[in-house]
């Protein structure tokens, strides 16, 4: 019973999905249907997985983030690094890597530092359409030129950032004592996986074929099969909710007309669900990306529950601080709905509202 409620506590969403396929395919009396674009999708997020899998494996993230670790302006180095690094990695990775190390150090605010740095995963992954599943799903599904991607949403990426790069300077102190490490020497499979990023990356622009993740894949199954010990849960989940949506879509059989709904929806939804499995259910029923990126990307502020990134943070930070968990929970809930609310101003003014 224990290890059932482990992984209900672990896989709900899993769970939410695949009783959503069930109830709305007997309701319905059909199988959902699977587009090409939705295979396609699955694939790219698993090579991005296994990417990620080898990049922590090989202590490529480890590397960088202790030689962030040394020197002057430490949160302020944590944080920006924290946004550079959701826009390749995506902001779970990150997060598993920059997180740990901030709890490492003896610094003072570390509770704020961890919030900045939850906040700057989900502002700095929204710039990239690799950055987080939900972003990856948009841009694929709606084939979205790079371009038009990167101009819609960078107001709203790099207004956090200037805004979260003043926040590190006020929680600045001067106790920052970080403990000395050498950073671990990268070994070939490290930069075969840096190489790999770099190519993939490409490929999911465009620029060169998809298919390229296959060799990555190969890769891992000869040389390095430990790297292909990512997390199948969350793949099927994507599976799932393909079709939850795709049946809900008949079911429904209408559109969200008017993109400000869409927005709103999408953003006050995730605060419920998160914001993949919102981006995935609200596709079918509009033809307006924009607003529906926008949703999910402020959507990712606000509850622990608007993000997954955000839940990892939190369970890293109240493992080793068990008697601040209520201090931190409330400190973040309120510096998240107030980036909730900047994001909500910034669609209003940014897209004539």
């Amino acid at each position: 019973m224990s290890r059932w409620k482990t992984f209900a506590k672990k896989e709900w969403l899993l769970i939410l999905s695949t009783l959503g396929v069930f109830l709305t395919s007997i309701y319905l009396r059909r199988l959902p249907s699977y587009s090409i674009s939705d295979t396609e999708i699955l694939y790219i997020l698993l090579v991005l997985f296994i990417i990620t899998t080898g990049l922590q494996r090989h202590n490529v993230l480890d590397a960088i983030a202790r030689q962030l670790e040394q020197g002057r302006f430490i949160p302020t180095k944590l944080v920006l690094a924290t946004f550079f690094f959701s826009m390749l990695v995506t902001n779970d990775v990150a997060l598993l890597a920059i997180v740990p190390l901030t709890m490492l150090l003896r610094i003072e605010r570390k509770d704020w530092l961890v919030i900045l740095e939850i906040l700057a995963a989900n502002a700095g992954s929204a710039l990239s359409p690799f950055g987080n599943p939900q972003n990856l799903f948009i841009y694929w599904f709606y084939q979205i030129p790079f371009g038009d991607f990167l101009s819609e949403i960078a107001p709203f990426a790099l207004t956090f950032l200037l805004l979260l790069t003043i926040a590190t300077f006020i929680i600045n102190s001067k106790e920052n004592h970080p403990p000395t490490r050498s950073s671990p020497k990268l070994s070939a499979p490290a930069y075969f996986y840096l190489g790999a990023l770099l190519l993939f990356a490409l490929a999911i622009l465009r620029v060169l074929p998809i298919l390229i993740g296959g060799a990555i894949i190969f890769y891992a199954l000869l040389a390095d099969r430990k790297s292909l010990q990512i997390d199948y849960a969350l793949l099927l989940t994507f599976g799932f909710f393909f079709g939850f949506s795709d049946n809900l879509r008949v079911l429904l059989a209408g559109a969200l007309a008017h993109p400000r709904h869409i927005f709103l929806l999408s953003a006050i939804l995730s605060q419920i669900i998160s914001n993949v499995p919102t981006a995935l259910l609200l596709a079918d029923f509009t033809v307006h990306w924009q607003p529906l990126l926008w949703g999910v990307s402020v959507g990712g502020f606000g509850s622990l529950l608007g993000s997954l990134a955000n839940l990892i943070a939190y369970r890293i930070y109240v493992r080793q601080e068990k008697q601040k968990s209520l201090q931190f929970t409330v400190k973040f809930h309120l510096a998240s709905y107030a980036a909730f609310f900047v994001g909500i101003f910034l669609y209003s003014v940014t897209r004539g509202g």
